[in-house]
């Protein structure tokens, strides 16, 4: 089976040897996106929450530019350096996400590239 590459501009460029996401068949393959303004390809911001609205935003970009949404998306695994911050993230991840919700895993971690509070990357199923 092929592999292709998905890239866009609506998404922080790669800052490492990986791609944004790989499509093998109908399954994408999204890597970790931290909350990095796409144009600056700096931090959002140092506030928790807005980091992971744009890490949501960033997830989203990447998800459209396979010819998905987050909707499609059936894996997620969200890294935190704080899990007290489960909750926020909850509430935000309702904004992006209608049932039936991806399955999910919350991790905690000691820290992220450049600072981050929070990492997302997952699994996406294309519609056939």
């Amino acid at each position: 089976m092929s592999k292709s590459v998905i890239h866009t501009d609506r998404a922080p460029q790669a800052i490492g040897t990986y791609s944004q996401a790989v499509k093998t068949g109908t399954t994408v393959y999204l890597s970790g996106q931290i909350p990095l303004v796409p144009d600056t390809m700096e931090m959002v911001s140092d506030d928790f929450a807005e980091q992971a609205r744009q890490v949501f935003e960033n997830l989203k970009a990447v998800c459209e530019a396979a010819g998905g949404s987050t909707h499609d998306l059936a894996k997620v695994n969200i890294y935190m350096t704080d899990l007290g911050n489960f909750a926020t993230v909850n509430e935000i991840m309702s904004q992006y996400f209608k049932q039936p919700y991806p399955a999910r895993a919350a991790i905690g971690v000691a820290a992220l590239p450049k600072g981050a509070q929070i990492e997302i990357d997952g699994v996406m199923e294309l519609p056939e």
